[in-house]
């Protein structure tokens, strides 16, 4: 199986006024198609981890690597690159535009990547919605919707680009037990069906449980 996420002895500190060590030697792969789920203790460092791993955060010992590409010597235009074309996100708040349609929102970080026309990417955002069976809500408002519509539109966004791995942080905090249920869904059949990796930091022990594999964290380590 192909290799699209490594982390190798992560470490990472905060100096604030005193040393704070947040991650220790935090080392694991993520292969193509599995739907692997994060979880431990608030302050525990999974949501530090996350944005190393998003390459958001470039201030820490170690090495990630993302689809076989070493992201410690990167730019930042070329880490901004790896972001949009790469990794896909979903966080635990949607971030839609109010003043675009839903099939617009999706639409936004193909736009972004440049690498198809304004017409192609708007089949793909088409194609991404009906892969969600939320198609019905391409002409809508943002603000027209519900939570856990938002939040399914979010994850066709996440999508668009053919990402490597999709990386949520608590994508299901704000949700009620029947849409936790329909997202959790949405991602067992994208990587079952599609091949599509996830790496989901959440609280919800249940959720987790549910996944391929679970990491589990304490105090700056995997235990």
């Amino acid at each position: 199986m192909r290799i699209v996420l490594e982390a190798k002895d992560i470490s990472k500190k905060f100096i604030d006024p005193v040393e704070l060590r947040v991650l220790s030697d935090v080392s694991f792969q993520i292969q193509e198609g599995e739907f692997v789920s994060v979880v431990g203790k608030s302050g525990c460092g999974k949501s530090t981890l996350l944005y190393i791993l998003s390459t958001m955060d470039t201030e820490y010992e170690g090495e990630v690597w993302l689809d076989g590409e070493n992201m410690k010597d990167k730019s930042e235009t070329e880490l901004a690159h790896v972001r949009n074309a790469k990794i896909g996100f979903v966080f635990q708040f949607h971030y839609l535009l109010n003043e675009f349609n839903v099939l617009e929102n999706v639409m936004l970080p193909g736009l972004k990547l440049g690498t198809y026309s304004r017409a192609e990417v708007e089949a793909r955002a088409y194609a991404r919605l009906k892969q969600l069976h939320i198609e019905k809500l391409a002409g809508k408002k943002a603000n027209q919707l519900s939570g856990g519509e938002k939040q399914r539109v979010a994850i066709a966004r996440a999508l668009i680009n053919d990402p490597v791995i999709v990386l949520g942080d608590e994508p299901t905090g704000n949700l009620d037990i029947r849409n936790t249920e329909t997202v959790f869904d949405m991602f067992q059949d994208l990587a079952e069906n599609y091949n599509q990796t996830f790496l989901i930091v959440t609280h919800d022990q249940s959720f987790a449980e549910r996944t391929q594999r679970v990491i589990t964290m304490a105090d700056g380590r995997i235990v």
